[in-house]
C-alpha cells in the first residue's frame, strides 16, 4: 500500500497506491473486515502480517493463508510496544499499518453498569489506535513512502444510539486522523481513513444481524477504490448517507431510523 503519487480531485488529495507489492500489518485481522482485507491485499500481491490476542487462532490463519502473525493486545501498551518491535524486526520492509482493532458493545446509559463497556471501548478503539500509530510511526517515517490507514465508521458521523461509546470513539478516530494527516504533511507517510458502513460481520457477537452489506461486496468496493486512487476517506456507496447526513439535513432522521432497528 505504498503511496506512489498524488493528484487533486474535488479539492481532495487523492493517494494512488500500489497494493501489489507492500508489506502491511493489520492488528485485529483475525475475523470480519480485517481478515477479509488481509486476504484481499495478499491476493493482490502484498505481504500481510496480522495481529491478535489468540495464539491458536493466529496459528490456524497462518497455516491456512500464510500470513505472518504476532500476538497483540491493543489494550496493553507493553503488548503494542513488543508487537511493533517484533513485526519491524521480522519485516523491515513494512510500509503500511491498518489500525483495524475494535469492539462494539450495546450500552444502556440510564444505568452505570455500562461504564465497564465504555472504558473497554475507549481503550480498544481510541487509545489502541493512538498507541499503535505511536509505536509504528518512527519506522514508517523512515521508509521512502508508507501508509497509515485508520478505521472509523459511518457511525462516527451519524451515531447508533444503542452503541454510544463505539460511535463516539469512531468520531474521535476521525478527528485524530485529520490531525495526524495534517501533522504529517510533507512527510513520506500518507494517512487514509477507512469508513465502513454496516457490514455483515460478527462485530457485536455471533448471530447479531446488523442488516449490513455483504462483506465480499464491501471488500470489492474498498479494493476498487484503493486501486483507482483513494481520497483521504475511503467511502463506499453504502456509507455516504451516514457520512453526509449533517450536511444533507437528514442526521436526526437517520439517528431515529438506526435506533428503531434495535427494537
Amino acid at each position: 500500500m505504498t503511496a506512489l503519487w498524488f493528484r487533486r480531485s474535488g479539492g481532495w488529495i487523492v493517494v494512488v497506491m500500489d497494493i501489489t507489492n507492500s508489506t502491511v500489518f493489520i492488528p485485529g485481522a483475525t475475523s470480519g473486515i480485517g481478515l477479509g482485507l488481509a486476504q484481499r491485499l495478499q491476493a493482490a500481491g502484498s505481504t500481510v502480517v496480522i495481529g491478535g490476542r489468540r495464539r491458536a487462532l493466529l496459528d490456524s490463519l497462518h497455516d491456512e493463508y500464510g500470513f505472518g502473525t504476532v500476538e497483540l493486545d491493543v489494550t496493553d501498551p507493553a503488548s503494542i510496544t513488543a508487537a511493533a518491535a517484533s513485526v519491524i524486526d521480522a519485516y523491515p520492509s513494512l510500509d503500511a499499518l491498518v489500525t483495524m482493532s475494535g469492539i462494539m458493545r450495546a450500552e444502556d446509559l440510564r444505568s452505570s453498569e455500562h461504564l465497564a463497556d465504555a472504558v473497554a471501548t475507549v481503550e480498544t478503539n481510541l487509545l489502541g489506535t493512538i498507541r499503535l500509530i505511536d509505536a509504528f510511526l518512527p519506522h514508517l517515517l523512515g521508509r521512502p513512502a508508507s501508509t497509515i490507514v485508520t478505521v472509523s465508521s459511518g457511525l462516527a458521523y451519524t451515531p447508533l444510539a444503542a452503541t454510544p461509546t463505539y460511535s463516539a470513539t469512531k468520531a474521535a478516530v476521525h478527528s485524530y486522523t485529520q490531525s495526524l494527516r495534517q501533522q504529517l504533511t510533507g512527510s513520506p507517510v500518507s494517512v487514509l481513513e477507512l469508513v465502513p458502513p454496516a457490514v455483515a460481520t460478527d462485530l457485536m457477537g455471533e448471530g447479531v444481524d446488523f442488516g449490513g452489506m455483504p462483506l465480499s461486496s464491501f471488500l470489492d468496493e474498498v479494493v476498487s477504490l484503493l486501486q483507482a486512487g483513494a481520497a483521504p476517506e475511503i467511502l463506499v456507496q453504502n456509507v455516504l448517507p451516514l457520512r453526509w447526513s449533517e450536511r444533507d439535513g437528514t442526521q436526526q432522521q437517520l439517528i431515529e431510523a438506526l435506533a428503531s432497528r434495535g427494537h
